[in-house]
């Protein structure tokens, strides 16, 4: 049994999950680096415990520093929400050693779904679509010239260990290829510490969609539809919708991914909540691309569709109950549409903009959503991600949905640092965007 709840994290996740905490009975407790004294999260915790200083390795993925915390303040349970320590399958252990509940899945899961090779192959043995590449790793240069020439051009070389879009590189032919494999083994040592690469077929415009699945530890697997995450740049998610408007999603496809996403979880020994992302083509193909051990960003449209609280479900899963929702009590409610509001500066490059908020003002209504952990006089500090708020709103239709964040973003109002609130409003009146009429490669296309 779970009886006080420590939050990893910082910034709007910690304050989501500390609420979560809150309706389900359960004390919290915060850490947080010196530049996060006054954060949000730190203030709304039943306690707090500062665990270091700004730079993220010093604090944020401080394991002795979280577990310490955890042993001054009685909390038996860790939750990572995400980024930071939510995939590190060395902390997840660490943690089960000193008697403390990891909220999610187990080392084992985070150690096979974390590396995106030995993933692809698990899920080929289980049946899973995946998309034509190497068996795993390739071992030297010349082998991955081999396979690249077998696959067919283009093809991306991807980091076994990545995510966020770092270790990535797409060559169009063999003449770009010995570079590409070379600079993105590189930096995939640089940010991951493993310079492992695989190969796929680079799929041509595809769109990226997920599915959303809570798995027991008793074996119940449900998923909870899909959503839409095609709308990025460099690889970096700004707005997703649930359900997808792509002209192939219907009933059946839809039934179809949910089973196959069912078939991974359960292929992985996988329980607590996670992420199946897929490459869908025109044709209404689709191929697995990797699994999220954790909770996910865009998990409110999700909420907001199916009226499931995915943290909550964390919680209970975490506790050893039997998931709460058979597959045939999930209902897709109308359609909801997320917006990343940053504070950067699209102008120059998307150029971060941290600083002090000097006046704030949000919108809200029946159908919107916000989930943030600024306010007006908060400092955004320089050291961590960008995000000001996710907003999120709900309606009966996904026009009605496009009208409603129209209107939401006019609304919301910023001063003292650059946002993204106007690019994103212009990405709201676009046509293509309109009419469901993109992919991944979409917003780079119009931005080039």
């Amino acid at each position: 049994m779970i009886t006080k709840v420590l939050i990893a994290n910082r910034g709007e996740i910690a304050v989501r999950i500390i609420r979560a905490c809150r309706e389900m009975g359960l004390p919290t407790v915060a850490v947080c680096s010196t530049a996060d004294k006054r954060a949000l999260h730190a203030q709304i915790a039943d306690e707090c415990v500062c665990i270091g200083p700004p730079p993220s390795k010093d604090s944020y993925l401080n394991m002795s520093g979280i577990l310490a915390a955890c042993e001054q303040t009685g909390a038996d349970a860790v939750h990572p929400g995400f980024g930071f320590l939510s995939e590190n399958a060395y902390f997840a252990r660490l943690c089960g050693t000193c008697g403390v509940k990891f909220i999610g899945p187990t080392p084992e899961s985070i150690e096979l779904l974390g590396n995106k090779a030995r993933a692809k192959a698990t899920m080929r043995e289980a049946g899973v679509p995946v998309v034509p590449g190497s068996d795993g790793a390739v071992g030297s240069l010349e082998e991955a010239k081999e396979i690249a020439e077998k696959i067919g051009f283009p093809v991306m070389i991807k980091a076994s260990a990545g995510g966020g879009g770092r270790g990535i590189r797409v060559a169009q032919n063999m003449e770009e290829f010995e570079n590409a494999f070379l600079t993105a083994g590189q930096e995939a040592m640089a940010c991951f510490g493993d310079g492992d690469l695989y190969l796929e077929k680079f799929l041509v415009n595809p769109r990226h969609i997920e599915i959303q699945i809570l798995a027991d530890e008793h074996g119940g697997v449900i998923h909870l539809g899909e959503r839409d995450c095609s709308i990025q740049r460099r690889n970096q998610k700004m707005i997703e919708e649930c359900p997808s408007p792509a002209p192939i999603m219907d009933e059946n496809l839809r039934r179809r991914m949910g089973e196959a996403a069912k078939t991974a979880v359960q292929a992985a020994g996988y329980h607590n909540a996670g992420t199946i992302e897929f490459l869908a083509d025109a044709s209404g193909g689709f191929y697995f691309m990797e699994m999220n051990t954790r909770i996910q960003v865009e998990h409110p449209v999700t909420e907001m569709v199916t009226g499931v609280d995915i943290v909550k479900q964390q919680l209970r899963i975490a506790m050893g109950r039997p998931l709460s929702l058979r597959q045939e009590d999930v209902h897709m409610q109308g359609h909801a549409i997320e917006c990343r509001i940053n504070a950067e500066n699209p102008e120059l490059g998307f150029r971060p903009s941290p600083g002090r908020i000097d006046s704030l003002y949000m919108p809200g209504g029946p159908g919107v959503r916000i989930d943030s952990a600024v306010y007006g006089g908060y400092t955004i500090p320089p050291y961590y991600d960008s995000m000001i708020a996710k907003l999120i709103v709900h309606a009966n239709t996904r026009q009605e949905a496009i009208m409603k964040m129209r209107w939401a973003l006019a609304e919301f109002l910023v001063e003292g640092v650059d946002t993204n609130i106007d690019f994103q409003l212009s990405l709201l009146h676009n046509k293509d965007f309109e009419a469901g009429n993109y992919d991944i490669g979409f917003l780079d296309r119009l931005i080039k």
